[in-house]
């Protein structure tokens, strides 16, 4: 198991991203900076130490987003089930067109903090590429 990393730690790269709301509903979306790329897979999300997955999509406007934050891989490609990010801004109580922050632990583990907010992360090691593509074709 890897160590656990602290947001302020030197290998943690903070971005600044923004709590908007998706369309003309009261659904919560972040937008962000244009360092961080679309993503093709799904990625792992932290919200207040729980692990979730999310996509890193590019919107129609050319904007990067993440629309939700959900149980595992498969939800966050069909956006299915419970989406946490929901949950996370309520419990927040941050307005839309507020700050957050966005740590991008490696390639495929983010997390997301309200200003002023700590947070630990325990990044996994990678699977080796056989091993990660029977696990994408099981996941399809």
């Amino acid at each position: 198991m890897a160590d656990r990393i602290q947001h302020d730690h030197a290998s943690v790269v903070t971005h600044r991203a923004t709590l908007e709301r998706a369309g003309r509903t009261s659904r919560p979306k972040l937008v962000l900076p244009d360092e961080v790329p679309a993503r093709e897979r799904p990625v792992r999300l932290v919200l207040d130490g729980s692990t979730r997955h999310a996509t890193i999509e590019e919107a129609v406007d050319g904007t990067v987003e993440i629309r939700g934050a959900y149980d595992n891989a498969r939800m966050a490609r069909e956006r299915e089930g419970e989406n946490h990010l929901v949950a996370w801004a309520e419990r927040t109580g941050l307005d839309f067109g507020r700050s957050v922050h966005l740590d991008a632990v490696d390639d495929e583990l983010y997390g997301v903090r309200a200003p002023g907010e700590r947070a630990v992360y325990t990044p996994t090691d990678s699977p080796n590429d056989s091993l990660s593509n029977i696990a994408n074709d099981l996941d399809e």
